[in-house]
């Protein structure tokens, strides 16, 4: 397949090493020019505010044209005295332009390499990238670098395909166009970048493990360099723009340090974040240790719960305390997402935090405690039954305080979590949505945000669950969910439930395609309800949960038709397929990209109990095309 005339790549690397700190050196070149001495070149220069990598149309020597642009000071990578790994990110935005041939290459790549690196000599192909000499490009003791590939020719090495490969030492790409899983304890060399095609959003990404000590000195030269084949001589590349943030302070590793320095250091990074929030105040350890009777297990909030009650004596008022894990990074930043967001909303049915706590390895957060539990605890237990007036009332209110999220603060909240077992409860049975720890901040503008898989099966979106992106319309799904649940009483996921009733919403859309709706009613209400509201709610929550998420309401929309003042669409009578677009991972045909850098999340501990713990592995995001 041909490249396309013009590709403009936006590209995030991020190696995780660290929870972000402050910024010892940062840098944002927007554009390029002869005054710039902060970029030293070989045989590449800057024209037109731009970098011209490799030779284009007007020069006179086209063929095998390398080229390299990097930072003009070296880079403290590590300490060798006591192994600390720096952390640091960039962001870059290049060009290559095919001038519509059919014969193109060789690529682009961000690398880093001993201070001092060069152009190797003997460079006469294209293959290497400006990396190694001609001969030796898959040579693992004589190459010294680490780089971030865009390969868009094939040679003897490569996939059988265009592909992003990360590349240790060698031109053989460690991992290309597949699947890696992030493990949080290790070292992660991370990639990711969004990009258009035919007006749908695609997301890639692209991870390896790499202790980047064992393949680089302390010091080290980093920037770009790219090249042409001799059969590409048409093909330019420009580099157009370069954001550099590298990290001043360190995590230590586990292998160089006390437990008690690992607290302190995991203390010492989230510290500022908490003490930006506006309201919660920050509890001691000991206070926490009081109200729970030293987290006495008569205390625990569900069977199997990560959560406690507490009574505060300075305000004779009762409590929830959720403990976080500390053992991973992932139990970290959930921790310090949800004080972020959540410290910043005031609204009468979202969970209030009142406060937090970082001692002693130890992560807390305190909420206001909800005396009737968490709507599962009702729905799904025979001991409870929730009348039909309080279920309805429970949807109205789960709506508004998602309306408040969506639209009502400064920064539309994706909560990404909507579930029953995170709806709690307070003593008039008012809903208030708590655990914001999957929680992302997105502009009005633009309303959703392509990341890793996050969530609970049974109440992920498809769009969600196979494409990672996360939206207003991806919680609205979760929400009819919910609304299905009120109603009929049963998890949405029922594996010994009969054929044809195991997922709820199929069940439900299949119901009411054979005018059979309220059959799907919770039997426990023994037709106890009002039938205008049940039907309501119902339909509803299948307009809601619609495989499209361009047929689903907004929640406003979903407000309206709760309070009967619009009315609720005609669903076709069979459920629809989904109509989003899941291309195949490639590089080639992708015409624009833009990037951020991702975090893959593992299994992480519910807010309260360990029945509605959800799982958050990613699912399949690089593959060759088919």
């Amino acid at each position: 397949m041909a490249i396309c005339s013009s590709k403009i790549v936006n590209l995030t690397v991020l190696f995780c090493l660290i929870e972000p700190f402050s910024n010892a050196v940062s840098f944002n070149f927007t554009s390029f020019t002869t005054n710039n001495n902060n970029i030293s070149y070989e045989n590449a220069y800057p024209a037109s505010r731009v970098i011209q990598l490799t030779a284009n149309q007007r020069d006179l020597q086209m063929t095998a044209s390398i080229g390299r642009a990097t930072y003009y000071e070296p880079m403290h990578l590590w300490d060798k005295a006591t192994g600390n790994l720096k952390d640091f990110a960039t962001h870059f935005t290049f060009t290559i332009d095919s001038q519509n041939r059919s014969a193109y290459g060789d690529g682009i790549a961000f690398f880093l390499a001993p201070e001092g690196s060069k152009i190797p000599d003997n460079v006469t192909k294209g293959g290497n990238l400006a990396l190694a000499s001609d001969g030796i490009g898959l040579n693992t003791t004589v190459n010294r670098f680490v780089a971030v590939g865009f390969d868009i020719y094939r040679n003897l090495w490569d996939p059988e395909h265009e592909h992003v490969g990360i590349d240790v030492d060698s031109m053989k790409s460690v991992a290309n166009v597949t699947w890696i899983r992030y493990d949080p304890k290790t070292h992660n060399l991370s990639v990711s970048f969004t990009g258009f095609r035919n007006n749908t959003t695609v997301m890639q990404h692209l991870s390896a493990i790499i202790d980047l000590r064992l393949y680089l000195p302390d010091n080290v030269t980093f920037g770009f360099s790219a090249a042409t084949g001799n059969a590409s001589s048409h093909t330019s590349n420009f580099f157009l723009g370069f954001q550099f943030k590298l990290r001043e302070r360190y995590l230590y590793r586990k292998k160089y340090q006390s437990d008690e320095e690992d607290g302190d250091a995991i203390d010492e990074a989230i510290e500022d974040e908490f003490e930006r929030g506006t309201g919660p105040r920050k509890f001691s350890y000991k206070e926490l240790v009081h109200a729970t009777d030293d987290f006495n297990e008569v205390q625990k909030l569900g069977q199997g719960g990560f959560g406690y009650k507490g009574f505060l004596k300075d305000s004779s008022s009762y409590v929830a305390i959720k403990r976080v894990s500390s053992g991973s990074r992932q139990g970290i930043k959930e921790y310090a997402s949800e004080v972020k967001i959540i410290s910043g909303l005031r609204h009468r049915n979202l969970v209030q935090l009142i406060g937090w706590c970082h001692e002693n390895k130890q992560l807390l957060l305190v909420y206001e405690f909800m005396p009737n539990g968490s709507l599962d605890s009702h729905l799904f237990n025979q001991n409870s039954l929730l009348p039909w007036e309080l279920r309805f009332k429970i949807a109205q209110g789960l709506a508004s305080g998602l309306l408040y999220l969506h639209e009502g603060w400064q920064q539309c909240v994706v909560h990404r979590d909507i579930k029953s077992s995170n709806v709690l409860l307070d003593s008039d049975f008012n809903a208030k949505l708590g655990d914001f720890g999957l929680a992302r901040l997105v502009d009005h503008s633009k309303g959703s945000q392509t990341t890793v898989l996050a969530g609970t099966m049974g109440y992920l979106s498809p769009e969600c669950h196979i494409a990672g992106k996360a939206s207003k319309q991806s919680d609205v799904y979760s929400y009819g969910v919910v609304a299905l649940e009120l109603a009929c009483g049963r998890k949405p996921i029922e594996p010994k439930a009969g054929e044809g009733k195991v997922n709820l919403v199929e069940w439900v859309w299949d119901l009411y395609g054979r005018t059979q709706l309220l059959e799907a009613c919770d039997p426990r209400l023994n037709g106890v309800f009002t039938v205008r509201e049940m039907e309501q709610l119902m339909i509803l929550g299948l307009w809601c949960a619609h495989p499209d998420e361009n047929s689903r309401p907004s929640i406003r929309q979903a407000i309206h038709a709760l309070n009967f003042e619009a009315p609720v669409p005609v669903l076709p009578s069979k459920m629809p397929v989904a109509t989003f677009y899941a291309p195949p991972m490639s590089v080639t045909p992708l015409n624009q990209f833009s990037s951020n850098s991702t975090y893959r999340n593992s299994t992480r501990a519910s807010q309260f109990t360990s029945s509605s713990s959800s799982s958050a592995t990613a699912s399949l995001l690089l593959a060759p095309p088919v």
